[in-house]
């Protein structure tokens, strides 16, 4: 087997053993012996809250889906916990506050997909909760197609393509699943590894050669202005910046990430009428966002900017509003016992 056909079989090695420690920190009393692992709370990530779909051998993206009943079981389970669901551009001032000694969760959106207005938005209705759905521009505007669903598309309705990868087009075999699993993840690592732009537009033709639109899945997909503007009606929805075009910030020219930052952030204004309060950073791990894109959203006033780097709310994530990290409620770790085991902390020190 080579390193490209191994990298799928690693990949779900590496998730069997995130899922072995959270099955493990639930059955054990490890989070009662370590109450102060918890910190002062945790922000969670979501993308897709979609209901449960019949199971397929090929499904790259199933990491970004819950269901709304799954979502229903995080917003208890936090409240079993005595945690206080806040909107997150007001963490920064409540964590301030000496005097306030509650635990706080709040609930965060990535991208606008239509299924969280939909089928999140009335879960959060019915308990009350206030949620931040981030907004990229370029998806609103049906301008930027969204590269993993595309790939996942591609690789899912061919049984090989023609790709350049950088040396020249070659043919990708995507016949059997091991093979479309390949296929993406080696899809997935040009887009983060060239020119993100160049890497997208490559996918997006390899896409159309197979009669698939790249902007038909954005449109399938992605709320667009009007949808957005219906939402806003919601008191309990706040909507912040994720870029104009969903672009790794840490790999462009110090131009194009005040563009990406002050661009997204009119736009969001000009769709709901309100500036945006907070920024996700696109992807968001530690390659993505760092010191300069931490000091950019600060310069640009944003009270709070959230990364995907796992961990809790603690004095050191407090320190740096514009770098907060987020616990991701994933497509494959489904069960009350995961989120329990998310909230008390300890996944972020001992796994």
């Amino acid at each position: 087997m080579d390193l490209v056909a191994l990298k799928p079989v690693m990949k779900r090695l590496k998730y069997g053993g995130i899922r072995a420690g959270l099955e493990a920190i639930a059955l054990s009393r490890a989070a009662s012996l370590f109450p102060a692992a918890a910190g002062r709370g945790v922000i969670f990530t979501l993308h897709h809250v979609l209901p449960k779909q019949a199971p397929t051998r090929f499904d790259p993206n199933a990491i970004l889906s819950i269901t709304p009943e799954f979502l229903e079981t995080a917003i208890l389970t936090s409240r079993e916990r005595g945690m206080t669901p806040a909107h997150l551009h007001e963490l920064p001032s409540l964590l301030a506050d000496p005097a306030d000694k509650r635990k706080f969760v709040a609930f965060t959106l990535d991208d606008g997909y239509r299924d969280n207005a939909e089928f999140a938005a009335p879960v959060f209705r019915k308990y009350g909760v206030p949620y931040t759905i981030f907004i990229t521009a370029g998806f609103v505007e049906r301008s930027r197609s969204i590269w993993w669903e595309t790939a996942a598309a591609l690789t899912r309705k061919a049984s090989s393509f023609r790709f350049d990868f950088g040396h020249g087009p070659e043919r990708v075999k995507a016949a059997t699943t091991a093979q479309k699993f390949a296929a993406f993840d080696r899809l997935a690592s040009f887009v983060g590894t060239a020119d993100e732009d160049e890497a997208v537009r490559r996918l997006d033709d390899a896409a159309a050669s197979h009669r698939i639109d790249p902007m038909a899945i954005v449109e399938a997909l992605i709320m667009n202005a009007a949808e957005l503007r219906r939402l806003a009606n919601d008191p309990l929805v706040h909507f912040g910046a994720h870029t104009l075009t969903h672009v790794n910030l840490r790999r462009v020219s110090a131009e194009r990430l005040l563009n990406e930052i002050e661009g997204s952030t009119l736009a969001v204004e000009k769709y709901v009428g309100c500036r945006p309060r907070s920024f996700s950073y696109p992807y968001g791990w530690s390659s993505a966002a760092g010191e300069r894109e931490a000091l950019a959203t600060a310069e640009a006033d944003f009270p709070v900017a959230v990364t995907t780097q796992p961990g809790v709310l603690d004095p050191s994530s407090i320190a740096r509003p514009t770098m907060l990290p987020r616990v991701s409620l994933n497509g494959l770790y489904q069960k009350k016992r995961h989120v329990a085991a998310l909230l008390s902390g300890l996944p972020f020190r001992f796994m």
